[in-house]
């Protein structure tokens, strides 16, 4: 393997002697070799990403770890080739029937992820309730639909919440895109939904803090908490799930993150970080429930673009 001098190695990245030592000394450098005071680093080694200038540097806090390791990613991501149409197209469609399924099949949708495939590709499938396929298609209808209105970076409004609920309770004319008017339960759950009369003050209040946390809060962690307290005001009578989860993910899009998929099989996880801030009031499983499901669609992206 051929070696470049810190003096290379600066001339060959455009950056300073001190900081290519700075870079050795702390690590961030992967396979240099260090004899006596002179590091040796590998020819074909990248330059290294700058940390001093990643974004949202202050707002990491107590999840700075996991935070700035997705930061990093995202980076690199962007700074790569693009994808093709068709590569765009493929991942997007395959995300599409995966997400749908997993959304829908927490909240007792029974198709299966084969199943879910058929039917938004028109199928009906024998003696599963007409139900359960008409949310399929209301909740791809949704993701399109919050693909599509993600290009506009305003601030969430409650038009957007309702256009999107529409969608998801389609099978429902009489409830879709209206708040509930009755007072209702989650069974199991440590809070206790808003009463009728509130949810419009309660959810205008939290589209403005949300709004507020843009200053001071990592995007991420903005996102997982939105997601914690608008299903705690649970607006609809139904489908808050499928519609609050369409949410987190118009709001990843938007500030250019990729959109997540909370795995049916991970619904218990998923739960317990919503027992856990209504319960103790932290919101760290949650954050770090996403976060991870960011940093694995990150890494999914990164590795089709260097193979």
């Amino acid at each position: 393997m051929e070696y470049l001098t810190v003096t290379q190695a600066a001339e060959k990245w455009s950056i300073s002697t001190r900081r290519v030592r700075l870079l050795c000394a702390n690590g961030e450098i992967e396979g240099v070799i260090r004899k006596g005071k002179l590091y040796m680093i590998p020819a074909e080694t990248e330059k290294p990403l700058d940390k001093r200038k990643l974004p949202n540097k202050r707002k990491r806090g107590e999840f700075a770890d996991i935070l700035t390791a997705i930061d990093i990613k995202k980076i690199k991501l962007d700074s790569m080739r693009p994808l093709t149409v068709g590569e765009t197209q493929r991942l997007r469609d395959e995300f599409m029937v995966d997400f749908t399924y997993n959304s829908n099949a927490i909240e007792g949708n029974t198709l299966t992820l084969k199943e879910t495939a058929m039917v938004l590709e028109g199928m009906t499938i024998d003696r599963k309730p007409l139900k359960d396929h008409l949310e399929a298609v209301g909740h791809r209808d949704a993701f399109l639909y919050i693909e599509e209105i993600a290009q506009n970076k305003t601030r969430l409004r409650d038009t957007e919440i309702k256009a999107i609920h529409s969608l998801v309770l389609m099978n429902r004319p009489e409830d879709k895109g209206v708040y509930r008017r009755i007072p209702v339960t989650i069974s199991g759950a440590y809070t206790e939904p808003v009463q009728p009369y509130l949810i419009e003050p309660k959810l205008t209040e939290l589209l403005a803090e949300n709004e507020k946390r843009k200053k001071a809060m990592h995007p991420i962690e903005r996102i997982a908490r939105f997601h914690l307290e608008f299903e705690g005001i649970h607006p609809f009578i139904d489908g808050n799930g499928r519609t609050g989860r369409l949410i987190l993910n118009l709001e990843l899009i938007r500030n250019g993150y990729p959109a997540i998929n909370v795995k049916f099989a991970d619904r218990r996880r998923y739960y317990d970080a919503f027992d856990t801030f209504y319960h103790d009031g932290k919101a760290d499983d949650m954050v770090l429930l996403v976060a991870e499901y960011v940093g694995e669609r990150l890494d999914k992206y990164l590795e089709i673009v260097t193979t």
